[in-house]
């Protein structure tokens, strides 16, 4: 079996050689000692210290797009003053994560652990909910981006993408034919794109991540065929979630996944996984969003990890811009994607990136044949908190 990547990785090396794009520290002094730092002298005056980011590589005006969209010009990368945090990843200087899970033994939370990734889970949501509510015509995936980087960091957080492996901003914003990784950019979003926003805090050492999809202009701007990739994606990972408790193999997840799109004519990616996180982005388990025809772990309760499936209209062989991040369909066909970061209960599961009484529910959820409104987990505890959110007067977008 081929092994998936992370779903936050590039496909292609990053080794271009690094240049000072902005100032980090804006020569402020330290107020404490912070954990996850990752050097730079962030326990002194920071003076000089700044992002190495991939160099900008010419425009090959040869390469062949698959679809419609085109990359537009980006912004300067963004700062972080580290005195305006709780802490920082150890790649926001260089781009190289240093602390790394381990590629086998899936961590188990301890109670301490559980409460930061709770309240790492609830800024990355506050954070997602704010990005959906500025998906409008005319309005650009770099706007998107510079709220979301503000929104981090009235929190306190760290934007966990910003810098990771060299990423030049502080989201993901992957429109129609991307399936990940989308850089945020000048082009104004159009009525009827469909647009997946992938939220990743860093808080107080601890990440949490997750992504909805969003169309501009709402359903009625939306064709047929893309109001059922939507739902499709979106059902077969809440029936994936559905799944989850101790003592079920992580193999059921790809498999309930794969059995429900593929009759329905998708395809689910497969170069891209689901991954386990807490302080480190990404460790194990891998999570595979299609079938994998042996054993893989078990689950068991304080295992934290993300599912976010993939789902496309056409093939699902992943296509690389020369950005050596964008990943679109290889045949321009449209994809679609959601993502929690889920926990593990001693009786099921629940979505630390879950909805709040402030989030708009969206027609899939509405509609969903799995679990109509808000999913939350399967735990007593989520259960009574999404009975309470599916009283309310939530209105679809």
């Amino acid at each position: 079996m081929a092994p998936s990547r992370s779903a936050f990785a590039p496909i292609t090396s990053t080794s271009s050689s690094p240049i000072t794009s902005s100032s980090l520290g804006m020569n402020k002094r330290a107020k404490s000692k912070r954990t996850g730092g990752g050097g730079g002298g962030f326990g002194k005056k920071a003076t000089n210290i700044n992002i190495r980011t991939k160099k900008t590589k010419p425009k090959n005006p040869n390469f062949v797009y698959a679809g419609d969209l085109r990359p537009a010009e980006q912004s300067p990368t963004r700062i972080v003053d580290p005195d305006t945090v709780l802490a920082i990843p150890d790649y926001a200087i260089d781009g190289v994560p240093k602390k790394r899970g381990s590629s086998y033994d899936i961590e188990i939370k301890s109670a301490e652990d559980i409460a930061k990734m709770r309240a790492a889970g609830r800024a990355a949501r506050e954070v997602l909910d704010i990005a959906g509510s500025l998906v409008k015509a005319g309005v650009t995936t770099d706007e998107i981006d510079a709220a979301v980087h503000a929104a981090c960091l009235e929190r306190k957080a760290y934007p966990s993408p910003l810098n990771y492996r060299k990423f030049p901003k502080s989201c993901c914003t992957s429109v129609n034919e991307v399936i990940c990784h989308g850089i945020p950019d000048m082009r104004p979003l159009e009525d009827g794109d469909c647009i997946n926003i992938d939220i990743t805090v860093y808080l107080d050492g601890y990440h949490g991540d997750c992504s909805e999809m969003f169309v501009v202009g709402g359903r009625e701007a939306l064709d047929e065929k893309g109001q059922k990739l939507l739902q499709t994606t979106y059902d077969s990972w809440v029936k994936s979630m559905e799944l989850v408790k101790p003592g079920v193999d992580y193999n059921e997840i790809g498999r309930s996944i794969q059995e429900y799109v593929t009759p329905k004519g998708y395809s689910t990616v497969r170069a891209f996984c689901g991954h386990g996180i807490g302080q480190v982005f990404h460790t194990a388990p891998n999570i595979y969003h299609y079938t994998v025809n042996q054993s893989l772990d078990t689950m068991k309760a304080g295992h934290v990890f993300t599912i976010e499936p993939m789902i496309c209209e056409g093939l699902n062989d992943p296509y690389m811009w020369p950005d050596e991040w964008t990943a679109t369909t290889v045949d321009g066909k449209r994809s679609a994607q959601f993502e929690h970061t889920l926990l593990v209960t001693e009786n099921g599961v629940e979505a630390l990136t879950g909805k709040l009484e402030s989030s708009p529910m969206q027609f899939w959820e509405e509609e969903s044949e799995i679990h109509k409104g808000v999913w939350l987990g399967t735990s007593e505890a989520a259960k009574k908190r999404a009975a309470a959110l599916n009283g309310s007067e939530a209105k679809a977008q």
